[in-house]
């Protein structure tokens, strides 16, 4: 998330060379093949949606759901309401859920995560030969509640400077899979620091499966800053019309609409379901609604909400 960056803007990054893996189910990437995925995005919604979501009964059994609070680097701590798929999940919070800005109505962020240790590193020099000579590389830390910060993930910002909305590469730590309270899985190849591994298997009791794509409504400045990290992490981006983007890569598509700040926020998120369902539900959370089928699919589309 943005508030890491004020905790450890000093850190370095840890990096490392791997080599060629066995094939698998999901293949890891190889040189010169996408380095980023889709790993989460959040965004700041209104107390009246962020109660709504919070307390839904349909939404727990829709998705593996849970309302969280995390303490990271620094001390910071955050309370956020999870939904929670395969290989990618959605992190909401209200008005006041987060230290400083991050806790504006409008704010955003997405989170971009290697499957291998080392293509972090790789990632950066992209960004550099790019002409982002001086990206924010960071460490967050976890706190399972004993007071011992874990290490994380390793990751990196184009810039520390957002208008509402900030992405980031990256990398989980083996520190973090080695910890039995991190409940991850087991390696499905050497250097495997994968979204798989990392999240539960969860999801397979609920209907929703994965996030296929997201939406996002940001400002020109901080659209510019996140273009180069999408190219470095070998998102195919293109423009569209009004000046936003869309970057598609690793069965997640982003796309990007340029508003002013107080229209800034998260608008729309599709999902993949586990089967098929015959009927349409919809679900309408504070400003928000959630459609889930025919077919399947589910659409969440989040209303503007700066004029009310």
């Amino acid at each position: 998330m943005i508030m890491v960056v004020a905790m450890a803007l000093t850190a370095t990054v840890q990096g490392g060379t791997a080599s060629a893996t066995p094939a698998r189910e999901n293949q890891p990437p190889s040189p010169g093949r996408q380095l980023l995925y889709y790993n989460h995005a959040y965004g700041v919604f209104d107390r009246e949606t962020a109660d709504a979501i919070e307390h839904s009964a349909y939404l727990r059994r829709f998705a593996n759901f849970q309302v969280r609070t995390t303490t990271g680097a620094g001390g910071e701590i955050w309370t956020g309401r999870y939904l929670t798929g395969r290989e990618t999940y959605l992190e909401l919070f209200g008005v006041g859920d987060l230290p400083g800005q991050d806790s504006t109505l409008g704010s955003a962020g997405t989170g971009l995560s290697t499957e291998r240790v080392g293509d972090l590193a790789t990632v950066i020099e992209r960004l550099r030969a790019g002409g982002v000579t001086d990206p924010v590389l960071f460490r967050q830390t976890r706190d399972f509640g004993d007071g011992v910060p874990v290490p994380w993930f390793d990751a990196a910002l184009t810039t520390a400077q957002c208008d509402a909305y900030g992405a980031w590469a990256m990398e989980y730590t083996p520190e973090y899979f080695a910890d039995p309270r991190s409940n991850t899985e087991p390696a499905a190849f050497p250097g495997d620091v994968g979204r798989e591994r990392y999240l539960p298997d969860l999801y397979r009791d609920h209907l929703m499966r994965d996030i296929t794509s997201v939406r996002l409504a940001v400002t020109a400045r901080d659209l510019a800053a996140t273009v180069p990290l999408l190219r470095a992490g070998g998102f195919a981006v293109r423009s569209v019309a009004g000046g936003g983007v869309v970057a598609k890569g690793g069965g997640t598509t982003i796309r990007y609409d340029v508003v002013a700040r107080e229209h800034a926020g998260v608008r729309r998120v599709e999902m993949s379901l586990n089967r098929s369902v015959s009927h349409r539900h919809k679900e309408r959370l504070g400003h928000s609604a959630l459609v889930v089928g025919p077919g399947a699919r589910a659409v969440w589309t989040f209303d503007d909400t700066s004029g009310t």
